[in-house]
């Protein structure tokens, strides 16, 4: 059911209008996306271009439907009941929710790291090759793991012990599972859902010199409530809010969108410019 405020709706921030710096290369274009949950409007009207090969920054307070804008990319709003996406999504020039798409290919393509680390209780090397084998990936399934292991760092913490359970790792070793298991299938994207939420500083600290490395061959799109992390990791960020409608019903809003440098030095809208600098979310 729909929050609802009993409130007035508050006035729309003043702005400052500005040129915002193109994405010379996108893979996703996201046009008037709204996203349903039911008869509820969780997001709505978002247009933006993401990046081939960039770290792009979804930021916002809680609520304001980052991480719902997030899961349709991979479709993953599907598996929801009730959900319902409107809008345009081009994913390398295609639509990606067209009658012909196979959401489980998309899946493939686009992959996912949640908020919690979630390795299957099997051992490390099954964890890994999980994917290849259920997709059929030809080549030597070994290889395929090893290369996996090494792109996220964790190779040479493992190699000795790939038949050991891996819910006998650290919390930081599990989340580099999580990104060796998505990246073994060989992806194009990478999504990633608050994924230091729950790791030490050395642990966050080395997911995220991983995702400026994989930037280098993957596109990443990452949530997070860590607006260091963002200025830190990001080439772009989206910045979210929940605006509150005529009828006291909170939607999920695109406030602002551009260079992460330009966001958190010069931000266009005094509601960015109040989220960064800590004064409300």
């Amino acid at each position: 059911m729909p929050t609802r405020d009993t409130h007035a709706p508050a006035p729309r921030a003043a702005t400052h209008p500005r040129n915002v710096s193109p994405v010379l290369d996108p893979i996703f274009e996201i046009s008037d996306l709204s996203v349903w949950y039911g008869d509820y409007q969780a997001v709505r009207d978002v247009t933006l271009q993401i990046g081939r090969r960039q770290i792009t920054a979804l930021i916002g307070p809680s609520g304001c439907g980052k991480s719902t804008v997030l899961r349709c990319f991979n479709r993953m709003n599907d598996l929801i009941p009730g959900a319902r996406v409107d809008g345009k999504i081009l994913f390398d020039g295609e639509g990606l929710y067209a009658d012909y798409v196979d959401p489980i290919e998309v899946r493939r393509r686009i992959g996912m790291v949640f908020q919690k680390p979630n390795p299957f209780p099997k051992s490390i090397y099954d964890n890994v090759a999980y994917g290849p084998r259920v997709n059929g990936m030809k080549g030597n399934l070994d290889d395929i793991v090893e290369k996996a292991l090494t792109g996220a760092v964790l190779w040479d913490e493992v190699k000795d012990k790939l038949k050991h359970n891996a819910l006998a790792l650290s919390g930081g070793q599990q989340q580099r599972l999580c990104i060796a298991r998505a990246i073994a299938v060989k992806p194009e994207v990478i999504l990633m859902d608050e994924p230091c939420s729950a790791l030490d500083p050395l642990a966050t600290s080395k997911i995220e010199d991983l995702m400026q490395t994989l930037a280098g061959e993957y596109t990443i799109i990452i949530v997070t409530h860590n607006m260091q992390q963002a200025a830190r990791v990001s080439d772009r960020t989206a910045f979210f809010t929940a605006e509150v409608d005529e009828q006291g019903v909170r939607h999920g809003r695109l406030v602002e969108y551009d260079n992460t440098s330009r966001i958190f030095s010069t931000p266009a809208d005094k509601r960015t410019e109040d989220y960064i600098s800590g004064r409300f979310g």
